[in-house]
């Protein structure tokens, strides 16, 4: 996704039946009393808030409360909850990216949740990762996505699409005219570059034993790493990506050749959907093409989340809340309005989701793909890891050059401003 949206995607293709979570634990009697008259405020999505209307209103009806939504950009909704929250001003509920999780565990601002591990079942492995901080629950996932391929059926068909990486690179070898490309990609982001480094054996971090994310084992310099950014910098350097596309413009230059029919396909995500459906763009949608070595490119899958804030007053019914707009039949409905992949993975093959070919193809690529890093330290790794790659895209610096120059950055950051954790 876009910067703002890393939050780095997870939909996985084994279904469940788990109709007996559906609507969250039950609460006591004597929780319902207590509840009676108090007013909760929920930070919702820009223009998400019809899809979780109805449940608001029948969590407002069953336990007789009154709920507030406020539509925020999900992205700087802890930005906004640093100030807003110790003033007594912020929300009980909000919603954020996985990979922000960390951050604002380390910064107090979000409440540890305590619910039923069939609840957490509910959910794909890789999304309630995301809101693990030390083996501890601090969210329920939303919803997932992750990064795939747009094509443009005028330009060519399904049966055309080239299987590789590499097959792409010859496909756009023999129509990119300097007005017109074949396929296209920010690969001067890490966020999108790692689809291709990881497949030959980069990674952000390493991983100890139980899973947990080692932020002092850095891997976007290593052998596989600096391979695959050889491969991402000749798509520069033979000029089958235009100049335009690297920096803080390339996004809308890349989003434009798309929609104007100048380029045969891009990596985007499911977050322009709407917006290519509004341009009348003739287009298909599929997972991330395979690597040489016959692995498939990879992602940075993105989880949005319901959360508590550390600062409610109410934070066992936010919690109640939290659960029961998380739960099946409610991620289903905002599903249905808000075209918002869920987590749940009793919903991975439900027909009415998989009618979708962009839900299909999120479905299919989170198969090949990672959690964006949630830990406070991924911070460290973006600027300069874009850095790098940028100068690998302009030919200012060869890949091994720039990345280990990016690895010693980050490793300093991280050194500077979180060992004292």
């Amino acid at each position: 996704m876009k910067k703002a949206k890393r939050c780095s995607v997870f939909m996985l293709c084994a279904a469940v039946s788990l109709s007996l979570a559906a609507c969250g634990p039950k609460e006591s009697s004597s929780a319902k009393s207590s509840s009676k008259g108090s007013e909760l405020v929920v930070w919702e999505d820009k223009e998400k808030s019809n899809g979780i209307k109805d449940a608001v209103a029948a969590f407002e009806k069953e336990h007789d409360v009154k709920v507030k939504v406020v539509e925020k950009p999900y992205a700087k909704q802890i930005e906004d909850l640093r100030m807003d929250g110790p003033a007594g001003t912020g929300p009980d509920v909000l919603t954020m990216p996985g990979d922000q999780i960390g951050t604002a565990v380390t910064e107090g601002l979000l409440k540890e949740l305590h619910v039923k591990k069939d609840v957490q079942s509910l959910y794909t492995d890789a999304s309630i990762q995301s809101q693990m901080v030390d083996q501890k629950l601090y969210g329920l996932p939303k919803a997932v996505e992750t990064t795939v391929l747009f094509y443009n059926k005028d330009l060519i068909t399904e049966k055309e699409l080239p299987k590789t990486l590499e097959e792409w690179y010859d496909y756009s070898k023999k129509t990119a005219d300097g007005s017109k490309f074949g396929f296209l990609a920010l690969f001067d982001q890490i966020y999108y570059a790692e689809s291709v480094m990881s497949g030959y054996g980069g990674y952000i971090f390493g991983k100890a034993k139980d899973g947990s994310y080692n932020p002092s084992d850095i891997g976007i310099n290593n052998e596989g790493a600096v391979k695959g950014a050889a491969l991402i910098q000749k798509f520069y350097k033979d000029g089958l990506f235009p100049a335009g596309i690297i920096g803080e413009q390339g996004i809308n230059v890349l989003e434009s050749l798309f929609t104007e029919g100048k380029a045969a396909a891009i990596i985007s995500g499911p977050w322009n959907v709407e917006a290519f459906s509004k341009a009348g763009i003739n287009y298909g949608i599929t997972k991330l093409p395979k690597l040489e070595n016959g692995k498939n490119m990879s992602s940075l899958i993105g989880v949005k989340s319901y959360n508590v804030s550390a600062f409610s007053k109410n934070a066992e019914l936010a919690q109640e809340l939290a659960v029961f707009l998380a739960n099946e039949k409610n991620s289903k409905t905002r599903y249905e309005e808000t075209k918002e992949v869920p987590a749940v993975k009793s919903l991975a093959n439900d027909p009415a989701i998989m009618k979708s070919e962009a839900a299909r193809a999120v479905t299919e690529q989170s198969r090949f793909s990672e959690p964006t890093p949630n830990i406070p330290e991924m911070n460290e790794i973006w600027t300069p890891a874009d850095s790098a790659l940028q100068t690998v895209a302009t030919g200012k610096a060869d890949p091994k050059q720039a990345l280990d120059q990016a690895a010693e950055t980050a490793k300093g950051q991280i050194k500077a401003k979180h060992s004292g954790k």
